[in-house]
């Protein structure tokens, strides 16, 4: 059921002007399936120095973290199945701080750190990813608003903060 007239005007109007050209079928539900997360980290304090002695992931705890490690190189539809649960993640968060009536910022939502032992380029550009300029060479960021970075261990320095 549709909560606003104008969503069901807008599902309306779209289903008419799309139905002589293909299957119009809405709503469509969309039945999820169960995933699981690698690893979901959430700080027990904001600012925790101690977090340094991890080094680079150490950087990544700093705030929530969804950390999803690959033994292979990932692949498109792996990286898109990383970013699906992020964002269903992010969707639960919200959906609780409304019903508990209170706001969630940015920095209290989870970053995606997908790791990856190799990269392409080509996969990196058909997700638009790319380096930031203050951050180490082998991190490529997606869009900030997905809150999400492809980690190129193979190009990662070799420092003692990366081991």
């Amino acid at each position: 059921m549709t909560r606003f007239i104008h969503d069901q005007f807008a599902k309306d109007y779209l289903e008419q002007l799309l139905k002589p050209y293909g299957e119009v079928n809405a709503p469509h539900r969309v039945v999820g399936e169960a995933r699981e997360i690698d690893v979901f980290f959430s700080p027990f304090i904001a600012e925790n120095p101690q977090l340094e002695v991890l080094g680079l992931l150490g950087q990544f705890a700093k705030i929530p973290a969804i950390l999803e490690p690959f033994r292979n190189p990932a692949a498109e539809k792996e990286i898109r199945s990383c970013l699906l649960k992020e964002l269903e993640i992010i969707s639960v968060l919200e959906k609780e701080a409304k019903r508990n009536e209170t706001t969630l910022t940015e920095a209290e939502l989870p970053k995606l750190w997908i790791l990856t032992p190799t990269v392409s380029a080509e996969r990196l550009s058909r997700f638009n990813a790319v380096p930031l300029s203050n951050s180490l060479p082998g991190i490529y960021y997606l869009g900030e608003a997905l809150r999400t970075a492809i980690v190129a261990v193979h190009q990662l320095p070799k420092t003692h903060e990366t081991l």
